[in-house]
């Protein structure tokens, strides 16, 4: 006898298999572009087994396969977000003026592609380097949350002593807000510049880090997400994210 109160809703369960987001599930949902073991799904908050299948009809694939992901080399001084106090977001640069013409996709750019564009995780206002903008909520869901296992690489520089014992306490053994933080990977790469690799994306994690064992930041650059690199792309450029690439 089956349990109705193992049943999930159809969104939540299309987000977790990295189908889509939940905001794309439901509109899909509406449209009637979703299949519970075949048979279209047309109300906005059904539930299924979790073992039920969830497959896309070819309009729903159709609509993610023309989604785009852009890769923007954020500057100092523009939020990775909503515009907030004054501070103009990322995306105003996502403009045909500020394309990398050394940009190897065939894709054209519209302003179409404005709508539901949206940062997979963010950098702060302080920070530069790569940020990652998208339409696509499978790319989302891969890069955004406590549980993405997806690499984030930066440059750091810095001014301070920084003792073996501090810096084998940054690889592991802080806390922030009461939590431990997860493993990193801390290293010198020359005397005033430090690489950290995490796997989280605290609020200000890293210069909340190097505070902890009493270093100052002065520059901070993300040059790696995942599989992606930064590269030579010029800062307040963007580009697409080529077909062969993946986090």
């Amino acid at each position: 006898m089956t349990d109705e109160s193992e049943k999930i809703r159809i969104s939540k369960l299309m987000s977790q298999q990295g189908i889509c987001s939940r905001r794309e599930a439901d509109s899909y949902i509406e449209r009637g572009w979703v299949l519970l073991d075949g048979v279209p799904v047309t109300e906005l908050g059904s539930r299924a087994f979790p073992n039920q299948k969830i497959t896309l009809t070819r309009n729903a694939q159709s609509k993610q396969d023309a989604s785009v992901t852009i890769l923007l080399h954020k500057p100092i001084g523009l939020v990775s977000g909503q515009a907030e106090k004054g501070y103009r977001p990322a995306s105003v640069l996502f403009t045909a003026e500020a394309h990398y013409n050394g940009d190897q996709s065939p894709i054209v750019y519209h302003p179409m592609q404005h709508k539901g564009l949206a940062p997979a995780g963010r950098l702060d206002i302080d920070s530069t380097g790569l940020l990652i903008l998208t339409q696509d909520g499978r790319i989302a869901k891969q890069l955004i949350g406590e549980n993405s296992p997806i690499e984030k690489e930066y440059l750091v520089r810095v001014e301070g002593q920084l003792s073996a014992g501090d810096l084998a306490k940054l690889n592991f053994g802080l806390s922030l807000d009461g939590q431990a933080l997860k493993r990193a990977q801390v290293s010198w790469l020359n005397k005033e510049q430090l690489r950290f690799i995490l796997r989280e994306g605290k609020k200000r994690q890293i210069r909340r880090m190097c505070e902890l064992v009493g270093l100052r930041v002065t520059g901070l650059k993300r040059v790696r997400i995942g599989k992606v690199v930064l590269g030579n792309l010029p800062e307040s450029q963007w580009r697409y994210l080529g077909a062969n690439e993946s986090f």
